[in-house]
């Protein structure tokens, strides 16, 4: 049995994972053999780090070689640069991942930026297209210091939406203005509405707030619940504005659209310099550790990308 490097989580909030020799893995008939040389971190990523399920090892976004192409001939063919999505496993030097859930990287495209890429970038493009037509429109988003809030504000304003970005922290304010953010507030209880749309991450107070200043017959897209505490509704608060309003759970993996043609429309974007990956940090696969804490903690601006130098 060959074996590899992996971070295998202990739950131990103190070390969430340690790095250790595990089998290397067997691709099935569908999968593609990639050997990893960045991946990166998602914050809620670290939320299931506390409480691992047995035999689970985290690692949805990588970039890296195709060292073993899918045995029935789907995906690239050859040794091919490539930006992945597997379910899990990606903290690793090897991984096998489905060949619908990997793109191929040009030249022009670093790993680093492949890396950064998966997760929040196709949440953004699948959440976009679930919002419909944005061109002309306000649109409200919670939460928008993180990557899924970056990859929005730069697209959503790129197709002519006007967005309001909701965040604490006035560097990454600036950072979502230039992106092309139309105004930036530290609190949802200070956007001014109404909007056409609200794109909301955060659950809790926020979640009410922002339907509160809702355009009556508009949208609000629940996609996540970063604060991890419940959000409470009132019927009777609609008739105060947002009046036959829709909400609308979002999962990024459900979606019509195929993994490895969305991925590849963001490599394009990239290449295109139509779409920047912001980059917090960039370290060894010796400091995961230490950077999985600071991510949990909000000591990163942008997305942590590990290399496996």
């Amino acid at each position: 049995m060959t074996t590899m490097k992996a971070f295998v989580p202990t739950g131990d909030p103190a070390e969430p994972v340690v790095l250790a020799d595990v089998p290397e893995p067997t691709p099935r008939p569908d999968e593609a053999l990639v050997k990893v040389e960045a991946f990166s971190v998602n914050r809620g990523e670290t939320f299931k780090l506390e409480k691992p399920a047995p035999g689970e090892r985290p690692g949805k976004d990588i970039a890296g070689l195709v060292v073993q192409p899918a045995a029935d001939g789907s995906g690239p063919s050859g040794i091919a640069r490539v930006v992945g999505h597997p379910m899990s496993g990606g903290w690793a030097e090897y991984v096998a991942v489905p060949a619908g859930a990997l793109a191929e990287l040009p030249d022009d495209v670093s790993v680093l930026q492949g890396a950064a890429l998966p997760l929040a970038g196709l949440t953004a493009l699948r959440l976009l297209r679930a919002a419909g037509p944005v061109l002309g429109r306000r649109i409200l988003l919670t939460g928008a210091s993180g990557g899924v809030g970056h990859f929005v504000t730069e697209l959503a304003a790129a197709a002519g939406a006007q967005v309001t970005a909701v965040t604490r922290d006035a560097e990454r304010g600036a950072r979502l203005a230039e992106l092309g953010a139309a105004e930036i507030v530290h609190d949802v209880a200070d956007a001014r509405g109404p909007y056409d749309i609200v794109l909301e991450s955060t659950g809790g107070h926020a979640l009410p707030l922002a339907l509160a200043r809702l355009a009556r017959r508009g949208t609000l897209i629940w996609f996540g619940q970063a604060s991890r505490t419940a959000a409470t509704l009132d019927f009777f608060d609609f008739f105060t504005g947002p009046e036959s309003a829709v909400i609308r759970h979002f999962h990024y993996l459900d979606a019509d659209t195929r993994l490895d043609d969305d991925l590849a429309a963001l490599v394009r974007l990239t290449a295109e310099g139509r779409l920047h990956p912001e980059i917090g940090r960039v370290t060894d696969w010796a400091d995961t550790a230490t950077t999985l804490t600071d991510l949990r903690d909000r000591r990163i601006r942008g997305k942590a990308v590990l290399t496996l130098s």
